[in-house]
């Protein structure tokens, strides 16, 4: 097909938009691409611990050999005799576990592995920079397992217990050193609160992780909520579908499509923690009806890199997870070695815009310290707002004005 000059001009312009990412992006493996390498990590995990491929597949299983010390590490994974000394010095401070699953996703042939990065221990959370508790999330409770900083939704958090431990967990001083589920008279509480408070019509369970309480408790939790006339949507927070996904099972996707509208927001951090495992489970819920969005949190040497971010967000989309969140990381003790500038972030923000869909774009978000809850940050794109006019840039940085008028006058 034939097109004028200026025609062709502008489709080579718009291309090399995009050329420098299209030249990269075949470097930046999802863990579909490389599933060659985590599928041999795989089998020396079953190989260790001595178990079958069906083990493998039980989330039980997952949870029950869960790695939680530097033992075994160092025969799937590479790692030199100091990292094992740092491992077990911050162990003992901050409590550590790893799913069988996720640690197959290493690549131990890469010192700098983000996967690694977010699963393992390292000699930097040694530094007590920051706080427990830099969201005071303890000052807006309203119960002991309730968080509330908006008018019309609140959090209950129902357990502490995750498949993996993430190194930059915001609730790190939540954790303890044993899996806990609140009891159902804690949760009965909570919703009872939910109940006299009319204006809520929004509830986010999470933790810990939402789905590792059992299928029996979320039935109940559901069932309770749905009987409240003004609660219109229920929310999961759950990291599962990426660190577990064996967890997302038919029994709990049936349970969970008969109390809609239900949503589920996960934890997506590196195109490399996409594998089949990983798509297989966002697929079984969106087939169920229940809308996924991606809530990823910006951290130094994981994806601190605009093109990291851009692959992520495309490869969730057609693994139908909605990009919905970048956040800016915490300032949590023992996780400055993961904070970056917030500059990086709305260079990140800056990149996708145009370049990518208007589905892969998320918010960036910067939370309030002290419970002042989420700030959207965003590239200044308006340059002027005036009466009558009002002044832009464009995603390719070229000016424009339009009017700025209303029918009232």
């Amino acid at each position: 097909m034939e097109y004028s000059k200026g025609v062709n001009e502008r489709f080579e312009r718009l291309m090399k938009e995009i050329a420098d990412y299209e030249s990269i992006k075949g470097t930046i493996l999802t863990g579909i691409e490389d599933y060659e390498k985590i599928a041999y990590q795989k089998k020396k995990i079953l190989k260790y611990l001595n178990a079958t491929e069906e083990d493998y597949n039980d989330y039980r299983w997952q949870m029950k050999n869960r790695f939680t010390s530097s033992k075994g590490l160092s025969e799937i994974i590479n790692l030199p005799d100091k990292d094992i000394g740092y491992i077990n010095a911050v162990a003992s401070k901050y409590r550590f576990a790893v799913s069988p699953y996720y640690l197959s996703l290493i690549d131990p042939e890469n010192p700098a592995c983000p996967i690694k990065k977010q699963a393992i221990p390292s000699a930097e959370e040694l530094n007590d920079m920051g706080e427990l508790d830099p969201m005071d999330e303890k000052g807006t409770a309203v119960h002991e397992i309730i968080t509330r900083r908006y008018p019309d939704r609140l959090i209950i958090k129902v357990t502490n217990v995750c498949g993996m431990f993430c190194r930059f967990c915001q609730r790190r001083r939540l954790i303890g050193e044993t899996d806990k589920i609140v009891p159902r008279s804690k949760i009965q509480t909570a919703i009872e609160y939910v109940r006299e408070n009319r204006e809520i019509r929004d509830v986010l369970i999470t933790g810990g992780d939402a789905f590792m309480v059992s299928d029996e408790l979320i039935e109940w939790m559901l069932k309770e909520l749905r009987a409240i006339p003004h609660v219109e949507i229920i929310r999961f927070g759950s990291r599962t579908p990426v660190t577990l996904p064996q967890r997302i099972t038919k029994n709990l996707v049936d349970i969970l499509k008969k109390y809609h509208p239900v949503f589920v927001n996960t934890h997506f951090n590196h195109p490399r923690e996409i594998t089949p495992e990983a798509k297989k489970a966002c697929e079984m819920l969106a087939d169920a009806g229940i809308p996924l969005g991606n809530q990823m949190v910006l951290l130094n040497g994981v994806n601190n890199d605009k093109f990291v971010v851009r692959k992520l967000n495309q490869q969730l989309l057609t693994i139908r997870v909605k990009p919905y969140y970048i956040f800016h990381p915490k300032t949590v003790k023992g996780t400055s070695h993961f904070w970056v500038k917030i500059e990086e972030g709305l260079e990140i923000m800056e990149s996708l815009r145009g370049r990518t869909s208007g589905l892969a774009i998320p918010t960036y978000i910067i939370n309030g310290p002290k419970g002042l809850g989420k700030t959207p940050i965003m590239p200044n794109y308006i340059l002027y707002l005036g009466k009558d006019k009002a002044a832009f840039r464009n995603w390719q940085g070229e000016f424009f004005e339009v009017e700025n008028y209303s029918s009232g006058g």
